[in-house]
């Protein structure tokens, strides 16, 4: 009985895994041009999915980020950098549409809510454990 529930669990862990890393690339999107390709899914990768929040566009199936990506190709078909399209799509989009955001005072709230989070979560479980051991 147990062996069978461990089976099940690695099954849909695996199944999970899987399901995960699969790209939302389309064939219809991808550039002939090979290097101009690994530019555009490496920022594709750098680019949250604004429907998904913790996807990159690469990954994500969602309308917005097939758009996204077809944006980004066009940029580098024109022949823009990538600063310039980072740019270009934090200023449409804000910082947040960056995985990894910029420290900025703006950005700040993104930066030290983990770590706030974090702390009031120990200080509740630290008086928690404090109450329950004087019951």
């Amino acid at each position: 009985m147990i062996k069978r529930k461990i089976i099940i669990i690695i099954s849909i862990c695996l199944v999970h895994f899987f399901l995960n890393n699969v790209q939302a690339v389309e064939p219809d999107e991808i550039l002939k041009n090979q290097k101009q390709e690994l530019r555009a899914r490496d920022i594709s990768k750098n680019i949250r999915c604004m429907v998904c929040q913790n996807q990159s566009i690469d990954e994500s199936n969602a309308p917005l980020a097939k758009d996204l990506r077809i944006l980004i190709r066009e940029k580098i078909k024109e022949g823009k950098n990538n600063d310039e399209i980072y740019e270009f799509l934090t200023d449409r989009y804000g910082d947040f549409i960056l995985l990894n955001p910029p420290f900025k005072l703006n950005t700040l709230v993104l930066w030290f809510f983990p770590f706030i989070f974090f702390g009031i979560g120990i200080f509740i479980i630290f008086f928690h454990n404090k109450k329950s051991k004087q019951n």
